[in-house]
């Protein structure tokens, strides 16, 4: 197989997410797959082997639930994939689909949570506000929570009586309240640890009665779970000797919690017993884990894959919990690990080499997005495609992401952006001096915080790269806060220390269109013409000054926020990344 073959062949391949089964319901289960070139939402009834399509969006879904009982599918219909719409559901075994909320107008979603009785809670942001309604089929929607700043539903009790909020009410959207109300409104309890100190709500057990939830505290500045009992106020903190990125899942019977951890782009899982407070190794390969979920009966599925093998739902029983369909991904190449000392610490680094050529290779520095997130030795077509054109990838975990401790997490404030480039920076000068990247062919590269990273490094560190690629980027923060959603306005506020009228400076000296006088290198821009999360005069501002400047650039845009949700879309937008890095690299 040709190489341009090869990489297309990894996008193309048939990929699916961990199946979400219902809680009283545990062979009635839904996931999304690629299967149609979309991303679309799918019904499996375990017991018949049966599935089936559940949607058919023309920019693909990417929210999707199941009730408690297995009656309903519901998903997130948004308008021409700007994630922005209104809740939908169909019954599991087919039949009309019908709005959740009908009196409702659209919104940004912010998640839903479902009963047994029939009730949901769904959270929807618009026109300033974050506002969750109780909705029942039927009846007109009640109004439980407003405020300006963000909040989201985290999850409802079995029986419907208990509701938990996660809130920014008290000025930090990074590092969020959890509050717990009934139906009417009425505050049962609340977990605020202060600044710098975030809880985070998970799941209610899975018992009907048990009021107990599952949230993930940092008051020992790293993610640990805490089960809480709101009616009585009872906290159990669970101590972990090693932590990095967390999630946490009740077991059925509500004895026991599914740990994942993620520790230096690595994953492992743990049973913890809360009746003997023992914590247990669940052997899984080296690798990544997405998602895990227990299964009546003890066995854990998960959703498994590393840099060098693609993606597959596994079972903790030995067996593959399903198949995908469909030919494989091609197989890529394995990651190396690298440590960094840099200006704020050590910064632990991802490099994947291609298997042809010799070094010095050419490189490209791909940045992740977030900034909350990091980069991890998990299956990627888009690393793959890179390594297959001759270039290494490296991939940077710089001070401001996660799996790394809560410390480290936080030292992303007062020079946004420019933190995370010295540590790329730092990087860079790692690899080049030890023969692994020419340093006259890097290329700086990412997508949305990437994407500006990307625009801000070509700006501020214009010796360093010899081409930029930003996809869906920051190039403005001023003009970006215009006009995006509310969760990424609330989200700014509390990055950058409040609104542009309140932190004018700050905002100017973390925004690349600031140093676009002093761009070098030629730059291709990726925009969505939706993007309610990047949005797209901000980008033409900028790309009006390189005009102005006579600098090289590229604009290529297309009609939705989430092209990674069609197939054809990325791959096109891959390819187009491919073939500038190879033109502008060839003169160097």
């Amino acid at each position: 197989m040709k190489a341009e073959e090869r990489w297309q062949a990894r996008f193309r391949a048939s990929r699916m997410t961990l199946p979400m089964w219902a809680r009283k319901a545990p062979n009635r289960s839904v996931y999304r797959s690629n299967a149609t070139g979309t991303w679309e939402v799918y019904a499996w009834d375990r017991a018949s082997g049966a599935t089936r399509q559940v949607t058919e969006q023309p920019k693909g879904t990417a929210n999707a639930a199941i009730d408690p009982t297995g009656q309903w599918i519901y998903w997130f219909a948004d308008t021409d994939g700007d994630e922005f719409g209104c809740w939908r559901r169909q019954p599991f075994g087919g039949g009309p689909d019908e709005l959740v909320a009908p009196d409702l107008p659209p919104g940004q979603p912010g998640g839903i949570a479902l009963s047994t009785t029939g009730i949901a809670a769904i959270s929807l942001a618009s026109e300033g506000a974050f506002r969750i309604h109780m909705v029942q089929q039927g009846e007109p929607s009640r109004l439980l929570y407003e405020h300006v700043e963000a909040a989201w539903v985290t999850d409802m009790s079995l029986d419907g009586s208990l509701i938990a909020i996660n809130h920014g009410e008290y000025g930090d959207f990074r590092h969020p309240a959890l509050r717990v109300v009934k139906q009417c409104g009425e505050v049962v309890g609340e977990l605020h640890d202060g600044p710098g100190k975030g809880v985070i709500g998970l799941r209610f057990a899975p018992v009907m009665g048990d009021r107990r939830l599952l949230a993930l505290h940092e008051r020992r500045n790293r993610h640990e779970p805490l089960v809480w009992d709101p009616m009585t106020g009872e906290q159990r903190e669970i101590w972990l000797k090693d932590a990095g990125d967390l999630a946490a899942e009740w077991y059925d019977d509500g004895r026991g919690l599914l740990i994942l951890r993620d520790d230096r782009a690595r994953s492992h899982l743990h049973r913890y017993d809360l009746a003997g407070g023992g914590l247990t190794l669940i052997e899984t390969p080296h690798g990544v884990i997405d998602e895990a979920m227990p299964r009546p009966g003890g066995n854990v599925e998960y959703s498994w894959s590393s840099a060098s093998r693609p993606p597959v739902i596994r079972s903790t029983n030995g067996q593959v919990a399903v198949n995908s369909g469909g030919p494989a991904a091609p197989p890529s190449v394995p990651v190396e690990d690298i440590d960094v000392e840099g200006p704020g610490g050590r910064i632990h680094a991802l490099i994947s080499r291609p298997e042809a050529g010799t070094a010095p290779f050419p490189a490209v520095f791909l940045l992740h997005g977030g900034p909350t997130s990091h980069d991890r030795d998990s299956f990627s077509a888009e690393v793959a495609a890179w390594v297959d054109a001759g270039f290494a990838v490296v991939r940077v975990n710089y001070r401001g992401s996660t799996g790394y401790g809560s410390a480290w997490r936080d030292a992303l404030h007062g020079e946004v952006g420019h933190i995370e480039l010295a540590d790329v920076a730092a990087v860079r000068e790692w690899v080049v001096a030890r023969g692994i990247a020419d340093p006259a062919r890097t290329v700086l590269a990412g997508t949305a915080w990437g994407g500006y990273l990307t625009l801000l490094g070509l700006g501020t560190q214009p010796e360093l790269w010899a081409a930029g690629i930003a996809a869906v980027p920051i190039a403005c923060h001023e003009t970006s806060y215009e006009d995006e959603a509310e969760s990424l306005r609330a989200y700014h506020r509390a990055l950058l220390g409040g609104s542009p009228d309140e932190q004018p400076e700050r905002y100017a000296a973390s925004s690349p269109i600031t140093y676009v006088d002093r761009v070098e290198a030629p730059v291709l821009i990726l925009a969505g013409e939706n993007d309610t999360r990047c949005p797209l005069r901000q980008i033409e501002k900028y790309v009006a000054r390189l005009a102005e400047h006579g600098l090289e650039h590229e604009v290529y845009t297309y009609d939705a926020v989430r092209g990674s949700l069609v197939v054809s879309e990325r791959i096109a937008q891959i390819a187009l990344q491919l073939d500038f890095a190879r033109k502008h690299l060839k003169s160097q």
